[in-house]
């Protein structure tokens, strides 16, 4: 029988590790519900990272230093099949295969130490889910604390149970266990149960979650969303749409707002909540100038993944990204001083698309009408900036991710685009797109709007100053764009007006018309919708 052991508050921290990597143990001890300080101080006696001078713990992942797509399964069993848009994002795998590799993990846990939570996802007493998680090693446990929400009382609704198994050191064996590689990330809705093996990149456990709520909330009409949100003290909600590295976590970590979070939420009739705990930031070129917030909130209890560290000051180095462009803080929801205590808001008054437009084409803000949000909803139209997919060697590039979350939607994307057009029409939303990417040129001969540019877009947005401003149509792209903003220079608002070339301009234009129309023929879409767009 394994020893259960609660451990107390230690005093003070270990002294850092100044060795990497991961060292198992044999003890089979399970810790049960340990305190920041106390994973911190289990971490480091395990070699798993450093210590910062700022008390914050550093980390890597090794050879995966981002998502395994390709390694993501989902359990194709009668229960759920029919509902899953079975593709090349979403995987099946065969029942009776899970079962085995899920055993194997079992007892391979068995004879190690283990670190059990006990957490929920979603801030919503009604549609909260609660799950156990058990880790191989210290540090996803910490992530797991800080990323989802310790409830004051475990599942006090009584509602089914979910299980999470990760064990970042076990190898798997396609041959034998049916996987592609020595990894897999497996999700099984007819027993609540996940498994992770062999992946060390703590992006793999929210995600996993994230992606069950986003199959079981449509049930409820619910919308599930990967965006971030905040508010003002009147509540005011605003939602920012995107994917990795479009700014939703830079946008929203707003000084003069209220943070509800910054990835995962949810929609319904009355309010929009937050499915985590914390955030869980990109630290490319962060600074405290321009993000302030996530700036103040590396700190003890923290999480630096994969970040080039000064092993002699014991400090980040942000600008230096030789070991992934996909550097990570995770960090509590209580590191952020200016935040929604509650975790809720309001349904939201302004909903912004970020997208990252390489080609230098689409416009700094356009407004929307209810069909064209729908439009780019499912469009998802953006680049991967510093891709969060392991194995992806492309560097930056187009792509069509609809509804801004295509990795994490176990359902047609239909189904979402409807839910969000109900939600969007019931509580009459203003919607926006702006891009976060290129103007006067695509990429490597134009330049990357600036962060004070897109903020100062973000604030005449929640002030609605866009709302009654006169605007233009762009005829080839078919947007509605406002003839002046405050705080942003006119040339920026018609992209025409920023290339030399304008006649180079409408050829990429026209480029970028096509592929909207093309990517839009996978989708069975009302002509009013299809009429919205480019």
């Amino acid at each position: 029988m394994a020893n259960v052991v609660k451990k107390a508050f230690p005093e003070k921290l270990r002294k850092v590790s100044k060795a990497l990597g991961s060292k198992s143990s044999s003890h089979g001890q399970i810790f049960v519900n340990l305190s920041r300080e106390n994973l911190i101080e289990e971490a480091l006696k395990r070699e798993e990272g450093y210590l910062l001078e700022s008390g914050t713990f550093a980390t890597f992942s090794g050879n995966r230093t981002g998502r395994s797509p390709k390694d993501r399964f989902l359990v194709d069993e009668p229960t759920s099949s029919s509902e899953i848009d079975w593709n090349g994002i979403n995987i099946p795998i065969g029942k009776t295969v899970f079962d085995n590799l899920w055993s194997a993990v079992s007892s391979y846990l068995h004879q190690k130490d283990r670190f059990v939570s006990y957490l929920h996802v979603g801030a919503s007493r009604e549609h909260y889910i609660p799950f156990k998680i058990t880790t191989e090693t210290a540090w996803h446990s910490l992530f797991s604390l800080n990323m989802f929400i310790k409830p004051y009382k475990y599942n006090e609704n009584e509602f089914p149970e979910w299980e999470i198994l990760h064990s970042a050191n076990y190898i798997c064996d396609p041959d034998t266990d049916g996987t592609n590689s020595d990894a897999a990330a497996i999700i099984d809705f007819s027993s609540k149960r996940i498994l992770l093996a062999g992946l060390k990149y703590a992006g793999e456990i929210k995600k996993a979650m994230f992606s069950v709520q986003n199959f079981l909330l449509p049930t409820k009409r619910i919308m599930p969303m990967h965006c971030a949100a905040n508010t003002d003290k009147n509540g005011k909600t605003a939602l920012f749409f995107g994917l990795s590295g479009t700014g939703k976590t830079t946008l929203s970590a707003d000084p003069d707002r209220l943070l509800i979070g910054d990835d995962e939420h949810a929609w319904g009739p009355g309010a929009v909540f937050n499915m985590e705990g914390g955030c869980y930031a990109k630290t490319n070129n962060l600074s405290m100038a321009n993000e302030p917030l996530i700036w103040g909130a590396i700190k003890q209890g923290s999480i630096l993944e994969n970040v080039k560290i000064d092993k002699v000051l014991r400090k980040p180095i942000f600008s230096d990204t030789s070991i992934t462009e996909n550097g990570r803080c995770s960090y509590p929801l209580s590191h952020i001083e200016r935040r929604s205590a509650e975790n809720f808001g309001n349904e939201p008054k302004h909903i912004i698309f970020l997208t990252c437009d390489i080609t230098g084409i689409l416009p700094p803000v356009s407004v929307l009408t209810k069909e064209a949000a729908a439009y780019h909803f499912i469009s998802g139209y953006t680049a991967k900036m510093g891709s969060t997919e392991t194995g992806d060697n492309n560097g930056i590039e187009q792509i069509f991710s609809a509804c801004f979350g295509a990795p994490f939607m176990p359902r047609r994307a239909n189904e979402y685009a409807n839910l969000f057009i109900d939600r969007v029409s019931a509580f009459k939303s203003n919607v926006y797109l702006v891009n976060t990417g290129w103007t006067g040129g695509s990429l490597g001969e134009g330049k990357r709007f600036p962060i004070p540019t897109t903020r100062a877009i973000i604030k005449a947005i929640i002030n609605d100053e866009l709302i009654n401003a006169e605007k233009e149509n762009l005829e080839i792209l078919n947007l509605n764009i406002p003839k002046s903003v405050t705080g942003v220079e006119s040339a920026y608002l018609n992209p025409i007006k920023c290339w030399q070339d304008r006649e180079k301009y409408m050829r990429c234009a026209k480029n970028l018309t096509q592929l909207f129309k093309e990517n839009m023929k996978r989708f069975d879409i009302s002509e009013s919708i299809v009429k919205a767009g480019p």
